[in-house]
């Protein structure tokens, strides 16, 4: 389990997809419509707002930005996808595909 930082970023992130106040980056978007499961924005803000604990897999330091960017791998309609968001006063997803072996580099 992450550190006791982990609950209230946690529950930013699902409050803030509540609120519909989630924006996708470029790449996030085409990541999602790659998928292939015909998801759209509304769906992903449904998936972060249902974010378990157990899907958090690791907290990233953005090398351009010095940000702090939480990973989830949650399943989405069985298939787990590789989820990277950073938290601003919106929740900004900077990837949403397929899980794959990751090189961390900023997206």
């Amino acid at each position: 389990m992450p550190s006791r930082w982990f609950p209230a970023v946690l529950a930013r992130i699902r409050e803030l997809a509540a609120q519909r106040k989630v924006h996708f980056t470029l790449k996030a978007l085409r990541e999602l419509a790659e998928l292939g499961m015909g998801l759209d924005e509304e769906d992903a803000r449904d998936v972060l707002a249902s974010l378990a604990a157990s899907e958090f897999a690791e907290r990233l330091r953005s090398k351009r930005t010095g940000e702090w960017m939480y990973v989830f791998k949650p399943k989405v309609g069985g298939v787990p996808v590789y989820l990277k968001v950073i938290l601003r006063t919106d929740c900004v997803v900077i990837s949403f595909h397929e899980e794959k072996e990751q090189s961390h580099e900023d997206d």
